[in-house]
């Protein structure tokens, strides 16, 4: 059977293999901590599902009740059927519908015109090139505070006030220059001598790209649509100014609208903050592969 690692160190290291009881307890240290990381990380989220099933009054018991007395779904159905616009549940329903659109659409186009011009910077050589990269970086550093007027004036003149078209130009403005940034890297990491290989053997430039680049940055691609996805999604403040009423109201302003003028739905929080987290978490884990690799493209080289 083959040395442990630690038998392996102590051995470069010039002294004796650990003993077993000494190895038993560093593996289960490791354990140990690794559980205490995994409850810390899942707690908040944990209480979360668990508040959104409680009643009203286990949420104010003092002292507080980890455990509700009579666990209910009625607040998920209350969501997916009330009817009476007007009411948070009703609002919070067209959010979703709305926050599905708004991310797939400035997403979507994001993606599509972020790789071309990640592709451009990384291949092409032209004049002004390392300017207008910068340029890109400029604007997504911009603090949001500092376009909600710029931007609110320019949506009133196109008649974008309060529409999920109007959202989704506003998110492309600053998810196309990350989009850019992160991809080029990626491109930049792959050998030319593939892209010229394939041009060698008849591939057009954009050929090229559909055959050999983007197959290579796959891992890359779908990083940085998660992340690009989770941007649009969790955005508050564009969709708090830019938005009025059930036609653009996005899950994060819903879920802000559950707090009253003189109460707190904390049960209808609860519950709006599992439905908004479900499709990042559902689409985190079925791509979980892509984006680990993604994330660790860049560690190793050679």
């Amino acid at each position: 059977m083959a040395s442990s690692f630690t038998e392996h160190r102590a051995r470069a290291a010039g002294g004796r293999p650990w003993p077993r009881t000494a190895r038993t307890l560093e593996r289960a240290f490791l354990y140990v901590a690794a559980i205490a990381v995994a409850v810390a990380i899942m707690a908040p989220f944990l209480w979360l599902v668990i508040s959104s099933v409680a009643s009203g009054a286990d949420l104010l018991a003092r002292p507080l009740r980890w455990l509700p007395t009579h666990a209910s779904f009625d607040r998920y159905v209350k969501i997916f059927t009330s009817m009476q616009p007007g009411e948070s549940a009703f609002t919070f329903r067209h959010a979703l519908v709305n926050s599905l659109k708004v991310a797939a659409g400035s997403v979507g186009i994001s993606m599509a015109v972020g790789v071309f011009a990640a592709y451009a910077f990384a291949r092409l050589r032209f004049v002004g090139r390392n300017a207008l990269a910068l340029l890109f970086l400029t604007t997504y550093m911009l603090p949001p505070i500092a376009l909600v007027i710029p931007l609110y004036l320019i949506m009133g003149h196109l008649h974008l006030r309060d529409t999920v078209s109007g959202l989704v130009l506003i998110y492309c403005s600053f998810i196309t220059p990350y989009v850019i940034w992160i991809m080029k890297g990626y491109f930049e990491a792959i050998p030319v001598e593939l892209e010229e290989a394939a041009m060698v053997d008849g591939a057009s430039r954009i050929g090229s790209l559909f055959r050999v680049i983007l197959p290579l940055s796959a891992p890359g691609l779908v990083t940085t649509f998660i992340f690009s996805l989770l941007l649009a999604w969790d955005e508050f403040l564009y969709a708090l100014i830019m938005t009025s009423s059930v036609n653009a109201k996005t899950i994060p302003v819903a879920i802000a609208e559950f707090s009253g003028a003189h109460m707190i739905d904390y049960g209808m929080m609860a519950a709006g903050g599992v439905l908004a987290a479900l499709p990042p978490v559902l689409i985190t884990l079925i791509l979980q592969k892509q984006i680990i690799s993604g994330l660790t493209a860049g560690a190793v080289k050679g």
